[in-house]
Parts: C-alpha cells; structure tokens; sequence
C-alpha cells in the first residue's frame, strides 16, 4: 500500500515549539525500494545551542517487501553512532554502535514510516541497532487535526517488554497511522534529557 508514496515530510516540536524537520524520499529503481531519510533539529536557549541531532539513513527493500540493506549515521548532541544491516541467508546481520550480531527477519528498522512495525515482535534501532523487544497496544481511532488537514486515524503505544532496560533506554512512544493509507501521521514520546517531543505531518508536498 505505499506503492505511490513519493515523499513524507514531518514537522518536530519539542514541548510545543517547532525545532526541526524529519523528511522521507522514497525512490523506486526496477524492483527495489529505496527509502533515504533525514532529520535534524536543534534546542537553543538565549540564542546558543545546547543540542544538536543530525542523522541520515537509507533503506533498501526487494520485490516481496523485506529489507536488505539499511544505513545510518547519526550524530547526537556530538556522540557519533551509526547502523549497517544487511540481509543473509534469510536473517539479518547487524554492525551497529550498540549491538553487533544477527537478528531474524520479523525484526523491522524502527523507521517508523511502515505501518507493519505494529505486527513485529521486536524493532533494531535505526540509530544504534539496538534489538528493542516490543509490546504494541492499540489505543482507538482518532481523529487529528495537523496544520490545516484532518485526518482518521489509528493510534498505537509501543512499548518495550524488557523491565530490566534503564528508564531512558526503554521504549514508549505513541504512533498514529492514517486508517485509509496506513501512512504515518504523528509520533509522540518523551525523553528526560529533550523533553516532549511531537512529530506532526506536514502539508508542504502533495504527493503523500
């Protein structure tokens, strides 16, 4: 169902102000899918900045939907991290800043963008490659209001499962999907160090 998605633009807003942008370009060459991605924003306070997030990614998909290759380098606030996936032998090999080893296929890149991701039993962090084991609950249809458009929506927590993971490295964050498309339409989610942090979709293209 993304077969005529071209571009997705979000806004980012932490606790309400508008910071930055996350943008997906989605590029089909003869029977492969290439998904190049890229956000950045910045906080500042008086005029200086006190944290920076910079990050590009890349993802590949063969003719049957699966991924088969992602990359991504990402510099948080000067931390350097960095991603590279690649399918084998029907699992995925994995060299990320966080975790190096193999995962199975029903694992997806938490890209956020594929609305299949609430069906995976896991996500690999699009930043570190992480393994997050998740639980996914289904919250309702909502209707959403962003900048000037409405949507019907499906709401979605994802959670991780894993009680013994350090507070800020454990997952929740709440996803909408548009019921028609199944597009991406807003994440929301919380982190002790940036605070409420909002991704809303913008209407700048008109082919999402």
């Amino acid at each position: 169902h993304y077969k005529d998605l071209n571009k997705l633009e979000f806004d980012l807003y932490r606790n309400n102000k508008l910071i930055g942008t996350h943008i997906f370009d989605f590029i089909r060459i003869e029977d492969q899918l290439i998904v190049n991605s890229k956000i950045t924003f910045q906080i500042k306070k008086l005029g200086m900045v006190l944290y920076r997030y910079e990050a590009e990614g890349t993802e590949i998909y063969n003719k049957d939907g699966n991924l088969i290759n992602f990359e991504s380098r990402t510099n948080q606030n000067k931390k350097e991290k960095y991603v590279n996936i690649k399918l084998e032998n029907n699992e995925y090999i994995i060299d990320g800043s966080s975790y190096k080893g193999k995962a199975p296929i029903d694992y997806l890149i938490g890209t956020w963008w594929n609305h299949s991701i609430v069906k995976a039993p896991a996500q690999i962090s699009a930043v570190s490659g992480r393994i997050i084991k998740q639980k996914v609950e289904f919250l309702g249809k909502e209707t959403l209001k962003l900048n000037g458009k409405t949507y019907k929506t499906l709401h979605f927590n994802f959670s991780s499962t894993d009680e013994n993971l350090a507070k800020n490295k454990k997952l929740n964050t709440d996803v909408w999907y548009e019921e028609e498309s199944l597009n991406w339409v807003k994440a929301s989610f919380k982190k002790k160090e940036i605070g409420n942090i909002d991704l809303l979709k913008s209407n700048k293209f008109k082919n999402f």
